[in-house]
């Protein structure tokens, strides 16, 4: 017994840890995806963010975020215990003691998997601010973000706080994860203002093309395989007949909503448009896939491909009621994790009879009302002491050359 225990426990930690770098990749994802969706001007500056901001993520987690989300006690509650680093591995003896106490997977894997997951919050952020936020701004917000801001909300759920005792239910983190990036980007872009030339007199909204939609669709491919670790590894097990079953309907149901999710945003962007829209395609994608993060276990795979299709519909109306309101999101992440997000909080209890209409709504309203009034005053403060965004005259040179003192594509330039 004590051989077989050591097994599963070593299937399950390599399970977890593979899941955790596929999840990795989904930064390689977001950095092609913006990428594309940015001009040509800023493209050096916005892949400066996502490589920065992942490696500040995975020290701030490290340092106190992992304490703050898992501190191992205040069952139920709404403050954390404040702590630092990540604690000391599971002995083999308690490995092989048996019970249900045992843990089956270990330490350092969890807190490698749960790493990934606060860098990919982050990473909603710099698409949204794209373009004209100041990268050190940006980056001295990715610390208070992934440090503090983030941990305290996944305490809440996942660390055993208040919203899981009330019963809130999100799998792998529709909410956890996407609506909280995207509520922290919503308060920078308020502060920040929209881009240059992007809305005109009478509601005009301008569209300005991303410089490389061949990257952005590579990106979205990547997010795609890449979110098969995302929600697959928040089974947390595989050495098993029923959770490696699970794990096998979490994978279908995911690749069913992001396909339901391309599909919608294709037939809607048609109606609308009267083309097939390539970037409301890939917005549809990851649509899809957010929709089903909140549950990927408990739809059939028919159901999963619908709830994605309702993604995949209702991201392509929220750009447009964004920019109507003039809020300039380069890359549609806040409608993409934040409006869908909710959506696919809110449909959890459609399939999995565990989870109430209320339930959902107070987690919605709590994360989205911390994460959101946190980040604006850290944007704010920031905004005070340093500021927020480039000159106008940066703007329209690129944040390449002004920010970073190089660009991405200098035999188009003649600067050589």
């Amino acid at each position: 017994m004590e051989n077989l225990a050591q097994v599963s426990y070593a299937l399950d930690t390599f399970y977890f840890l593979m899941s955790g770098a596929l999840v990795m990749w989904m930064a390689a994802g977001f950095a092609m995806l913006e990428a594309g969706l940015v001009r040509s001007k800023n493209t050096v500056e916005i892949l400066t963010k996502n490589i920065a901001l992942f490696a500040i993520a995975c020290t701030m987690y490290l340092l106190c975020g992992y304490a703050i989300m898992y501190p191992g006690a205040n069952e139920g509650g709404i403050l954390p215990v404040l702590g630092s680093l990540i604690g000391t591995e599971n002995s083999v003896e308690a490995v092989t003691a048996g019970g249900d106490d045992a843990p089956y997977y270990s330490a350092r894997s969890d807190f490698f998997f749960q790493v990934v997951f606060v860098a990919t919050a982050m990473s909603i952020v710099s698409g949204a601010v794209a373009e004209r936020m100041k990268l050190w701004s940006f980056l001295l917000f990715a610390v208070f973000m992934t440090g503090f801001i983030y941990p305290v909300q996944g305490f809440w759920k996942w660390g055993g706080g208040f919203l899981n005792e009330a019963n809130f239910q999100d799998f792998a983190g529709s909410g956890v994860v996407h609506m909280a990036g995207a509520a922290a980007a919503l308060a920078g872009v308020l502060l920040l203002g929209a881009r240059k030339g992007k809305y005109g007199k009478g509601g005009a909204v301008n569209a300005i093309p991303g410089a490389n939609l061949p990257l952005a669709t590579l990106g979205t491919f990547i997010l795609w395989l890449g979110w098969f670790g995302f929600n697959g590894g928040s089974q947390l097990k595989l050495s098993d007949v029923e959770n490696a079953n699970a794990v096998a309907q979490i994978f279908v149901n995911t690749n069913a909503g992001a396909a339901g999710g391309v599909i919608a945003a294709l037939i809607v962007a048609r109606i609308l448009f009267g083309k097939a829209d390539l970037t409301m395609a890939l917005n549809g994608a990851l649509a899809g896939l957010v929709s089903i993060t909140a549950e990927p276990l408990t739809p059939s795979a028919v159901s999963a491909t619908l709830i994605g299709g309702v993604g995949g519909a209702l991201v392509v109306f929220a750009i447009l009621a964004l920019d109507k309101v003039r809020i300039d999101d380069p890359v549609g992440a806040i409608s993409v994790h934040g409006v869908v997000g909710i959506w696919g909080l809110l449909a959890v209890p459609l399939t999995n009879d565990g989870a109430e209409f209320s339930a959902q709504l107070l987690g919605i309203v709590t994360i989205f009302a911390w994460v959101f009034f946190a980040s604006l005053i850290v944007w704010g403060a920031i905004k005070l002491i340093i500021g927020l965004r480039i000159t106008e005259e940066e703007e329209y040179e690129g944040a390449d050359l002004t920010e970073c003192g190089m660009e991405a594509y200098p035999e188009f330039t003649g600067k050589q």
